[in-house]
């Protein structure tokens, strides 16, 4: 089941992500050859009674696109100039181009709030749960109650805050400051080093209250505010990563996304709609970030040519995608097979 729920929880956010592509590119006028799910040779494909789109399954769930008329570097004589990409208004490119992004959005939100109504809302606050006797953290003092402010002097007042910062101090002695009854404590521990699962692992020895609110409002507040709080931490890796604080081998590809769908899917239906929420607010906002080759990348080359008052050279642009398809495709090789050594280690 766990190959079944992959390939819908993938095959889900691909389609609402490149659903929002082709939904604006139709309601501008674009003419789109080409709306497939999946990676690779066709499997599937039918056309509609006067609608010029073919429609495709393809075998690999790892991928999709919307084809336009426009976007290739050869131009097509058979499609009207006025139905292609290039002849829309800044605002119909603009749109077309992030619909995707904010689709990923929008299911991200339906999930969480669906998520908050069946298991209630987590207040996603950093304060400590129970506290098990003979580990490092009883015995360097902390309490359950404790409201964690900071880890080494970095905020960490919300759950996804606390987790970051304590992968990024994997290991290391950790000074926490908590705020205690209205008194602020500094509270350093050091992990202990125990083997589980047949894997060295380190422990700290506490787990965080899991505090929650019912109903309708706290469920709505919860999909945004968790939505903006993953966010904010999906900017931060990115920051560490490129400062070098964050290694590449803490990114999962499919095999790793493949690995955390089978804990999701024993957990219930609650975590599964989670992990999709999750994975699909990552894919809206990697999208997002000005790379050739995703969606971002397509934004600041509308964003110059709207500066500059006439189009980027098609052949320029097509050219820095696909280098930037290339390099993307390296690094998912290079993400995956970390991620086989890690399952079989």
């Amino acid at each position: 089941m766990t190959i079944v729920y992959f390939i819908i929880i993938l095959g889900v956010i691909i389609f609402i992500h490149e659903l929002g592509h082709f939904i604006f590119a139709k309601r501008a006028g674009i003419y789109v050859y080409e709306f497939s799910l999946g990676m690779g040779p066709k499997i599937f494909k039918f056309n509609r009674k006067n609608d010029e789109t073919e429609y495709c399954l393809r075998l690999f769930p790892i991928g999709g696109f919307v084809q336009m008329a426009g976007e290739e570097i050869e131009d097509d004589p058979n499609v009207p100039k006025d139905k292609k990409f290039g002849a829309k208004t800044f605002g119909q490119k603009f749109m077309t181009v992030i619909a995707g992004i904010l689709m990923n959005l929008v299911l991200a939100i339906v999930l969480l709030f669906v998520v908050g109504l069946i298991n209630g809302a987590p207040l996603n606050k950093s304060i400590v749960g129970e506290v098990p006797t003979d580990t490092p953290a009883y015995e360097a003092g902390l309490q359950e109650g404790d409201k964690i402010l900071n880890v080494n002097g970095k905020k960490a007042s919300s759950n996804d805050q606390l987790i970051l910062r304590l992968q990024l101090n994997y290991g290391k002695k950790i000074t926490f400051e908590v705020d205690r009854n209205g008194s602020i404590e500094e509270i350093t521990v050091k992990p202990e080093l125990i083997e589980e699962d047949g894997k060295d692992v380190y422990k700290y020895g506490f787990v965080i209250a899991d505090e929650r609110e019912t109903g309708l409002i706290a469920a709505f507040k919860y999909a945004f505010t968790k939505t903006i709080s993953l966010i904010q931490q999906m900017g931060y890796i990115i920051f560490y990563l490129i400062t070098g604080q964050l290694s590449i081998n803490s990114l999962s590809g499919p095999v790793g996304i493949y690995n955390v769908v089978g804990m999701a899917s024993a957990a219930g239906i609650a975590s599964l709609l989670y992990l999709t929420a999750y994975i699909s607010i990552n894919v809206g906002f990697i999208n997002f970030l000005p790379i050739p080759a995703f969606d971002g990348g397509r934004i600041i080359f509308l964003l110059v040519e709207k500066v500059k008052g006439k189009p980027v050279n098609p052949k320029f642009e097509n050219t820095l995608h696909t280098i930037g398809f290339f390099l993307l495709m390296a690094l998912m090789i290079l993400i995956t097979y970390n991620d086989i050594i890690r399952l079989i280690k």
